[in-house]
């Protein structure tokens, strides 16, 4: 049994960067997403392609919002 989970540990190791997703670099394009506005209405990443944006996030649990 124990040799066993020792096997499959490893062969997780092994295979883990395979199914990872790539990491964002300085300068790379971000992936499309979607995300919904405080307005409820759903905005696309690529809709806004070459207009300028910020993002800001803010949590709302416990505030009352």
């Amino acid at each position: 049994m124990r040799s066993t989970l020792g096997v499959s540990f490893a062969v997780l190791l092994f295979l883990a960067p395979m199914f990872a997703k790539a990491q964002l670099q300085v300068g790379d394009d971000a992936p499309d997403f979607s995300l919904t506005g405080s307005d409820g209405q759903t905005y696309t990443l690529a809709d806004l392609k070459g207009k300028p944006i910020v993002i800001a996030w803010f949590p709302k649990a416990f505030t009352g919002g």
